[in-house]
């Protein structure tokens, strides 16, 4: 049944046109889901939380993943740990969905008990010679960049981890992220799947039509733009973008912050692509006027001019600004659910209604976010439909969604359909 399956996938992988957007069967077809889940969020290092979620020791978080429940967590020694959530007695899970504190894990089934360490200190009734020192906690294989929480579920992590880890510890640390501070989250559920979620986020071919909020700060032409298309003045307008930017990465670079643009998104495992952004307008944050949200800067920034670094990852999306961070993670649910984490950082200091306006700070990625999933849910009604086939990508603007495709389409290959 196995081969079958996989045979069957296969076809439809050698069915994708480059240029285009993938067939419609791995967009929704369960089995292609169930492969997904195997591929990219198995055997692929995601993004699934921040330092910051757990600041005190005892700070607890359970993140799932497809039928995989992960413990984030602070321990006794302020250490970061990440562990299964099955207990290594009869497998309970340990904690419910969500954010806790706890001083030990406890499994409310028989009790077994747990040190933050993932030790198993208490097992009642289990005799003499039962040894607890062999039924810790499984622990999980993690990095934390710049105070972002990548997992690898595989034995044999990707070790193409690390220039994402080199690159973007360099960038993030004048922001501080590690002790910055969640001053809010929303979960968005898309109806469509994970992948048009990702495409969804990797163009802005839609953006001028569909964000009027985000394009008071965002520049749409920073994914590109057909010259033929503008008129002679919004060419011009364009081109002098073009130039501005060489001069600003120029000047942000010679004063110590590394800004040009860096992908590793072919002919590797873990795909990620970074820049630092020329915010428009004010250009100061990604809100409804462009100004700053918050008057304490994140970390040890000084500058309100530093634009805003971008990250995305092949789950993932973020953006940091001088005086606050907008993180996003993808998580698949179903072939036709993706769930869409947004989260707001602040300075650990900052406090609401007096250095930061709740409203200001999150209504653009609000709505932005919420414009989003209607679309998403949109695009996969469409791939549903028998009279979908895939269409022609952009060579202007949609060129990162043709090397996501050719991505994907090679990882699966990679790992055997």
């Amino acid at each position: 049944m196995l081969n079958r399956l996989q045979s069957s996938i296969s076809s439809l992988l050698d069915a994708r046109i480059k240029g285009h957007s993938l067939p419609a069967g791995l967009y929704t077809r369960e089995d292609v889901f169930h492969a997904d889940l195997d591929v990219f969020f198995a055997n692929q290092w995601i993004y699934v939380g921040l330092e910051c979620d757990v600041p005190e020791a005892g700070d607890a978080v359970v993140i799932d993943v497809g039928t995989t429940s992960l413990i984030l967590l602070r321990d006794d020694d302020d250490e970061i740990r990440v562990v299964r959530n099955v207990c290594r007695h009869r497998g309970a899970r340990l904690l419910d969905a969500g954010p806790t504190v706890v001083s030990k894990l406890v499994c409310s089934y028989h009790q077994w008990t747990y040190e933050l360490s993932g030790e198993l200190s208490y097992a009642p009734h289990m005799g003499k010679d039962f040894d607890k020192s062999c039924r810790s906690l499984k622990a999980v294989n993690f990095k934390s960049i710049g105070g972002l929480i990548y997992v690898c579920l595989a034995e044999n992590a990707p070790p193409d981890i690390e220039r994402l880890k080199e690159i973007m510890e360099e960038r993030l640390a004048p922001y501080d992220i590690r002790n910055a501070k969640v001053a809010h989250q929303v979960d968005v559920i898309e109806k469509g799947n994970w992948k048009l979620t990702i495409e969804n986020n990797r163009e802005c071919y839609h953006c001028s039509a569909n964000h009027p909020e985000l394009c008071v700060s965002f520049v749409d032409l920073d994914f590109g733009y057909d010259p033929e298309s503008l008129s002679p003045e919004d060419r011009d307008e364009a081109e002098a973008h073009v130039a501005m930017y060489s001069e600003r990465i120029k000047s942000w670079e010679a004063d110590g912050f590394p800004s040009s643009a860096i992908e590793q998104v072919k002919n590797c495992n873990t795909n990620f692509r970074t820049q630092r952004l020329i915010i428009a307008g004010a250009g100061e944050s990604q809100t409804e006027d462009a100004t700053a949200a918050s008057s304490r800067f994140l970390g040890q920034v000084t500058r309100s001019d530093l634009g805003d670094i971008h990250l995305w990852g092949h789950n993932s999306w973020n953006h940091f600004m001088g005086d606050h961070a907008v993180t996003a993670i993808v998580i698949p649910l179903s072939a036709d659910a993706t769930l869409v984490r947004t989260k707001w950082l602040v300075h650990k200091d900052a406090v609401e209604g007096v250095d930061y306006d709740l409203g200001k700070l999150t209504h653009v990625w609000v709505e932005t976010t919420n414009q989003d999933a209607e679309l998403v849910a949109r695009a996969h009604a469409g791939v549903q439909d028998s009279a979908y086939e895939p269409g022609v990508y952009s060579k202007f603007s949609e060129g990162a969604l043709d090397d996501f495709a050719s991505w994907y389409v090679d990882r699966m290959r990679a790992h055997g359909y």
